[in-house]
């Protein structure tokens, strides 16, 4: 049990890589509590992960745009968990779309959710572990898309974009409280990529095909959330990442570095 008695938040817990980490940080022991704007999903994930054990998970909901709600929300997890120890922040959205097409309600609510979320969390974390006096660890996610042209995602490009400034900078102010803040770049298999594909039109989904399901040099398939990814997570949070911070660190089968 790696993360034995830990406390941890999980935001985007209800589906895809959200629930899959919360899985993972409860069969290491931890004590989770999940966020997210769908309850019954939630609910389902938080109660199965507590069923399999050995730690435990429960769940509220929260919207991550709206910092009213998130630090009422974190502030409760806090108060139940008896602290904080770490933050896995999986929560967003993706539209796909054309640079000279997007939309601003799809800007403004990629960047809502994406950005203005990552950050809102991420503060109310800080603020919760610097209080704790013992430091603690905050896991963003990028993407591969942030570093690159995405040409049927622009918003959701320039979102992650952000995401990977804002961890490099939350990293450096920081540190001196022992805060890590690391950032995920998956390229793992979940109901909103699939969605996402879904709305693509013939052409997007060729583009998307030959920049993204080709370009993993471990084979076409993206990633499982639970056998890839989960054990990334669980060591992120825990104590052998200690000295680990600032980074992006790809889990993508080599997407972003190999091809």
């Amino acid at each position: 049990m790696e993360l034995d008695g830990y406390r941890i938040i999980v935001t985007g817990s209800a589906r895809g890589m959200g629930a899959a980490t919360v899985r993972s940080y409860v069969a290491a022991g931890a004590d989770v509590v999940g966020m997210d704007v769908d309850e019954e999903n939630g609910g389902r994930v938080a109660a199965e992960a507590s069923a399999q054990g050995p730690g435990t998970a429960s769940f509220t909901r929260v919207d991550v745009s709206d910092r009213a709600d998130v630090d009422a929300a974190f502030d409760r997890a806090a108060q139940s968990l008896g602290g904080l120890d770490a933050l896995a922040h999986p929560a967003a959205i993706q539209r796909p779309g054309d640079a000279s097409e997007v939309t601003v309600e799809d800007w403004d609510l990629m960047m809502a959710v994406n950005v203005r979320g990552t950050m809102i969390t991420n503060q109310a974390a800080h603020r919760l572990m610097r209080q704790g006096g013992n430091g603690g660890s905050i896991i963003n996610f990028g993407s591969v898309s942030g570093l690159r042209p995405e040409p049927v995602a622009p918003a959701y490009s320039a979102s992650k974009g952000a995401v990977h400034s804002w961890t490099r900078t939350a990293a450096a102010a920081w540190g001196a409280d022992g805060v890590r803040v690391n950032a995920i770049l998956p390229a793992i298999a979940t109901p909103m990529y699939e969605e996402a594909k879904d709305r693509m039109d013939e052409a997007q989904l060729t583009a998307h095909f030959w920049q993204n399901e080709q370009s993993i040099a471990m084979g076409q398939a993206y990633g499982d959330p639970d056998r890839d990814l989960g054990p990334v997570m669980v060591f992120l949070a825990g104590k052998g990442s200690r000295f680990i911070t600032g980074q992006l660190i790809p889990v993508d089968g080599g997407q972003t570095s190999v091809r």
